[in-house]
């Protein structure tokens, strides 16, 4: 996600050989984290990853 800030849940799946629901609840814990945050809409927007 730090090399490319628009990667789509199917790139992750893709790369990391998890599913979508696999990928989807890691990104949940990270924002529960507070370690990314979602910009835009649900179709439109993407997830980058907080600085500190």
């Amino acid at each position: 996600m730090r090399r490319n800030p628009k990667v789509t849940i199917r790139e992750l799946q893709e790369e990391t050989g998890l599913s979508e629901s696999g990928v989807k609840k890691i990104i949940r814990q990270l924002r529960g984290e507070g370690l990314v945050q979602r910009i835009g809409g649900a179709k439109g927007g993407h997830w980058e990853v907080r600085q500190e």
